[in-house]
């Protein structure tokens, strides 16, 4: 018996016939020959490091053989996007233009919230596109301007304006039909003690679209002092909104990042944009969080990464980073990372002080095109930023950068390259290849040097735990200052906490955690201040956050507060006590005849850090 509201099962067949399941899964993954009829590509329902994802777009099916999914287009669509079957019909007759028919005349039943959601999003990129021309707007169309950006390139890259008032947006989206409880869901909306009011207000606005190009988000910068709100701004978690798994720039960008097997990895909207306008048409950008397993395992999907034998990837992953401290913890964070490609990774740095827009601006289009071309091997990048914080004039200093860098050339999978470093290592350093061989050995089986690369390798299946430090007494310090920083922000004043994040950290693991809290430090001491953490580690780290935030301290609850002083004090004097013997191999070097000045001023020095230290014992 016929169902009204039901789509007709004739309109079913036919919507399937007319698709093109191939063009559907290209979508969202980089499809390759695979003999006549078929086409395969990485599975974009489990992670696998070789294609066994197979499509016959003449039977119209597909079927990974790794985890055994299947099935016809509708299948796919459901499967991928969360669809219910009638939704997934819905989608694509709109896909292809084809006019539904329903059972006795009925009406599409009004199915799930994702379509609404959908078009809530894309009801407001309009409305902030048209207010982007306002009067209002003039704040915002200066800044784009003065990037380098005019009214096409707004147009482009769908660029608007969020009106300043607290329910301009709301009320013209309830005006065509939206609930306020739908706009709440779709992060358009925000609630508070007063009622609810437009989440985004005088900012500009950037849509955030997946892979297929639908806007499921939006980045806003704010403009103005008056608002005290974040730099950036994005939508929250939604049913259709995971800053996790969602790059910025990758709907414009997927067909030349698989026709050119590049991907080049940016900071910001303003990034894209400029990389796009100046020919870099490869550009992506996460959306407010780190690059995590989840932007590898869509990147690897568009890139069509693979490592099976015989047909090994030849791509390339270029991340950029600003040559700041927050731009060297970004890259340590996609280091973390690196090993889950089979591409070649690399990093390209832009001159000191400019981002890649700022390049564009200042130097133009040539100019930040050949910031690209100067790219460095990822390697090659990390083993330099380890080796230029240490002063290799000393033996002291080489020993230190050898410790270092031992562990990221024994993360290198690849044997021939790991020995090519290792010979690279050993003339950085002038020291014997054989003593560099050793400590790479060594750093490749002891737990203490164990490389967070290597514990990423498999992903989410082996995530690095408190298990796999080591017993050592400057790893259980370090440690445990983390724990009590996770776990009572409360009893460690903010300033105090702020000056233990900025000491350095032996522990490889230790320190991209540390990396993570200080990206979250605006959230210290309030009751999002571990999950801004954990969203800021990489992924293979989480497990290791979550068990510092819980982990019994070796006191008790009642002593928590003078054993969490006493650690971030020895953590602390340990920090001053490597600025003393840096401080005092410079002095031994100086020529007191020769520069009194320079010989005076490092004693005081000498003698300001003896006070902080004796300060940090009488606690």
């Amino acid at each position: 018996m016929a169902v009204a509201g039901l789509i007709k099962r004739s309109d079913i067949d036919e919507v399937r016939q007319r698709v093109n399941i191939a063009d559907v899964v290209g979508d969202y993954v980089t499809l390759k020959s695979a003999g006549v009829g078929s086409m395969k590509g990485l599975c974009p329902f489990h992670d696998e490091r070789s294609p066994s994802f197979h499509v016959r777009p003449q039977a119209g099916y597909f079927h990974c053989f790794g985890c055994g999914e299947g099935g016809d287009v509708y299948a796919f669509v459901q499967k991928m996007d969360h669809l219910s079957f009638q939704e997934s019909v819905e989608r694509l007759a709109g896909k292809i233009g084809y006019p539904l028919h329903y059972e006795e005349g009925g009406v599409a039943p009004d199915t799930g919230n994702r379509a609404r959601l959908l078009a809530a999003n894309a009801a407001a990129e309009e409305f902030f596109r048209q207010q982007l021309l306002t009067a209002e707007a003039e704040i915002g169309r200066k800044f784009l301007g003065e990037r380098g950006f005019d009214s096409l390139a707004a147009e482009r890259f769908g660029v608007g304006f969020s009106p300043s008032s607290f329910d301009a947006t709301s009320k013209h989206l309830t005006k065509q039909g939206f609930s306020v409880a739908e706009l709440l869901e779709a992060g358009l909306l925000s609630q508070g003690d007063r009622g609810v009011y437009d989440r985004f207000r005088g900012r500009l606005m950037w849509p955030i679209r997946d892979v297929t190009g639908q806007t499921i988000g939006f980045g806003a910068r704010k403009l103005g002092d008056d608002d005290q709100g974040p730099k950036y701004l994005n939508t929250p978690e939604t049913p259709v909104y995971h800053k996790s798994r969602v790059l910025y720039g990758l709907d414009i960008a997927k067909r030349d990042i698989a026709k050119g097997r590049q991907v080049v990895i940016v900071e910001g909207y303003t990034d894209v944009m400029a990389c796009h306008l100046a020919g870099i048409t490869t550009a992506v950008a996460t959306c407010g969080t780190a690059f995590g397993s989840d932007h590898v395992t869509v990147v690897r999907r568009v890139l069509g990464d693979s490592d099976k034998p015989g047909e090994a990837s030849q791509g390339e992953v270029i991340f950029t980073f600003d040559p700041d401290d927050a731009g060297q913890k970004a890259a340590s964070r996609a280091y973390a990372e690196e090993s889950r490609f089979a591409a070649q990774t690399f990093v390209a740095v832009p001159p000191e002080g400019l981002d890649p827009c700022d390049v564009r601006i200042v130097q133009g289009d040539e100019a930040l095109r050949e910031v690209i071309r100067q790219r460095r091997p990822m390697y090659e990048f990390m083993i330099k930023q380890v080796m230029k914080k240490l002063n290799l004039n000393t033996v002291e200093g080489r020993s230190q950068a050898l410790r270092a860098a031992a562990p990221i050339v024994a993360g290198i999978r690849d044997r021939v390259i790991r020995d090519g470093y290792a010979r690279e290592l050993a003339g950085w350093l002038g020291m014997s290849p054989d003593d560099v061989a050793r400590a790479i050995r060594q750093g490749s089986t002891g737990s203490s040097s164990e490389s967070p690369a290597q514990s990423a390798q498999d992903g989410a299946e082996k995530p690095y735990d408190m298990g796999a430090l080591a017993k050592d007494p400057v790893t259980t310090i370090e440690r445990d200052g983390l724990m009590v920083l996770l776990q009572h922000p409360d009893l460690i004043p903010h300033e105090r906490a702020v000056a233990v994040l900025g000491t350095q950290f032996s522990h490889a693991a230790l320190a991209l955690v540390r990396d993570a809290m200080v990206s979250a430090l605006e959230h210290y001491a309030t009751q999002h201040w571990v999950t801004a953490v954990t969203e800021e580690t990489p992924q293979a780290l989480a497990t290791l956050v979550g068990q510092l935030a819980v982990a019994p301290l070796p006191q008790s609850p009642d002593q928590a507060e003078r054993y969490g002083l006493g650690v971030t004090a020895t953590l602390l004097d340990r920090d001053l006590l490597r600025k003393k013997a840096e401080l005092l191999g410079t002095l031994q070097r100086s020529d007191a005849a020769a520069d009194p000045q320079t010989y005076r001023s490092l004693q005081e020095e000498l003698v300001a850090i003896e006070q902080e230290r004796r300060a940090f014992r009488e606690e």
